[in-house]
């Protein structure tokens, strides 16, 4: 289906795994991609000529940095429509030895790169009759894990930025939701987190982990006509785990 086709699409953090599966389905679908890495150039020029886009560098803790990603967008393709806020960290800390600064390292890396992109996002799509907004959040931003204190807090602030975005974009035509992923498999997970991996596909009633793959088709949806009517959202892609039971 090239139901985004003409579509200009920004894909933060586009390099690391669920990234890069973002920006492959996007332009599988018709949009041009605009491939964002903040320190991979190799890898982010690599996939922008396999989908036919364009890569980007910026550090998105950095108003004019983040200005500079979205404006090449414009430059590249005259147009922005479709921003999915990806980039972001997670780290691991027991709440007991977090620090201020490691909080607010991490909020720096996923509330803060949100907001800004958001922000210069629609300053851009405003003037060319709107867009879709979609931020990357975790399931983690309503049920947090061991030694993810400050991880689950900044997601849960991209959750409620997106609701509050939702209401203060939507007369410009803009619609802002949140895809909240579950576990992902990436190259490597089960033999690092072997124990983790068998107690995920037990809980899960689809038996897996999520494939990057399984995200982008969730961002797909969301950018398209097919969601003209949904802002406000956040669609959890997690194969069910949260539909069970936790006692």
């Amino acid at each position: 289906m090239a139901e985004l086709d003409g579509a200009v699409a920004v894909v933060t953090g586009a390099t690391g795994t669920v990234g890069a599966g973002i920006a492959r389905v996007l332009a599988a679908r018709g949009a041009r991609v605009v491939v964002h890495h903040r320190d991979s150039a190799e890898a982010a020029e690599a996939l922008a000529a396999e989908v036919g886009g364009v890569a980007a560098m910026g550090d998105l803790r950095e108003p004019g940095q983040v200005e500079g990603v979205l404006h090449a967008a414009v430059e590249a393709f005259g147009r922005l429509d479709v921003l999915v806020n990806n980039a972001g960290v997670q780290p691991v800390t027991a709440l007991p030895e977090l620090t201020l600064p490691q909080w607010r390292e991490v909020f720096a890396g996923n509330a803060d790169t949100t907001f800004l992109a958001s922000s210069a996002a629609a300053r851009l799509m405003g003037p060319l009759g709107g867009g879709s907004i979609i931020s990357i959040a975790s399931i983690e931003g309503t049920s947090p894990a061991v030694g993810h204190a400050h991880y689950a807090a900044s997601k849960a602030a991209v959750l409620a930025h997106t609701k509050a975005a939702a209401v203060e974009y939507g007369p410009m035509r803009i619609r802002v939701n949140a895809v909240s992923p579950g576990l992902i498999a990436r190259p490597g997970i089960e033999q690092q987190w072997p124990e983790g991996v068998d107690r995920w596909r037990r809980s899960a009633p689809l038996t897996r982990l999520g494939s990057p793959r399984d995200v982008g088709e969730a961002c797909a949806f969301l950018a398209s006509p097919r969601a003209s009517w949904i802002t406000g959202q956040n669609l959890v892609v997690d194969g069910g785990v949260s539909a069970r039971a936790a006692w």
